[in-house]
């Protein structure tokens, strides 16, 4: 997984989940000896609220490496992630309000204070399902968690500009062997006919060189994850542009910025608002 696609949001969910996994272990009433139980002792009680908390946040951060969303029965793997993460903070809750209703069997009607695993596994759970709900709603819980370095210059993944065709700016050979054609602005070779600055054949000045596109390749980062949909205008996207990842944008086209991924993958991001140039 791509761990520059976590936003700080999936930071505070995992680290809510840890924190719910540690409280797990710790004594479910303030009591002294070595029978005083821990949430492993009950399986209800593990089950629903540690672990149910713990397998929603491993869904909400699976799905984020995912290019597109996995669906089962017709909801989302993030969504069910979610709810599971708000089962658990509702079960922390009751438990807190009943925390006899799962050890009657054992401590009959006496009467015991919460230990620490139910404190801090409450306070774990609520963390952690705020978080889930918050992150696709806070703009600042949607920033990146690890920021991407900058890249030192447009060239797609470091590698060095092939001299000649393809790359923007480079002098273009001339056939058989000839010299490199001047670029536009820049004075003619000696002896060359058709560049600016000569006169050839008689003092005639040649035919001008057409200017050079404004455009030119530059990298770029999205706020948050954008679609990026094929040139020929299908509806699907073919992938997802993650935040705290560097991607170059080749082109401009009619449909919008024209990109490409990591892989090799070109395709059109439709909406570039917001986007930092590298």
């Amino acid at each position: 997984m791509n761990i520059r696609s976590l936003t700080r949001g999936d930071g505070v969910v995992i680290g809510a989940a840890v924190l719910l996994f540690i409280a797990s272990f710790l004594d479910t009433f303030d009591g002294s000896g070595s029978d005083v139980p821990n949430a492993w002792d009950n399986l209800g009680l593990v089950m629903s609220m540690y672990l149910g908390g713990i397998i929603g946040a491993a869904l909400i951060i699976v799905t984020r490496a995912l290019p597109q969303p996995r669906k089962v029965a017709g909801i989302e793997l993030g969504q069910f992630g979610v709810a599971l993460t708000v089962f658990a903070a509702w079960t922390a809750f009751w438990t807190i309000v009943d925390p006899l209703g799962a050890f009657s069997d054992t401590f009959g009607s006496t009467e015991i204070d919460t230990g620490s695993g139910l404190i801090l596994g409450l306070i774990a759970a609520l963390l952690l399902a705020a978080a889930a709900i918050a992150t696709p709603l806070v703009p600042a819980l949607q920033a990146a968690l690890i920021p991407a370095p900058k890249p030192a210059a447009p060239q797609p993944y470091g590698a060095q500009p092939p001299a000649g065709y393809g790359y923007p700016g480079a002098p273009q050979p001339s056939a058989f062997g000839g010299q490199p054609q001047g670029q536009p602005g820049q004075p003619g070779q000696p002896g060359q006919p058709g560049q600016p600055g000569q006169q050839p054949f008689g003092g005639q000045p040649g035919p001008a060189q057409p200017a050079a596109a404004d455009f030119s390749p530059f990298w770029f980062a999205v706020p948050v994850p954008r679609p990026l949909y094929a040139e020929d205008g299908a509806p699907m996207p073919i992938a997802e542009l993650a935040p705290g990842t560097w991607y170059l944008a080749v082109e401009q086209g009619a449909q919008g910025l024209v990109a490409q991924t990591q892989d090799g993958r070109r395709g059109v991001l439709r909406d570039a608002s917001g986007i930092q140039r590298g």
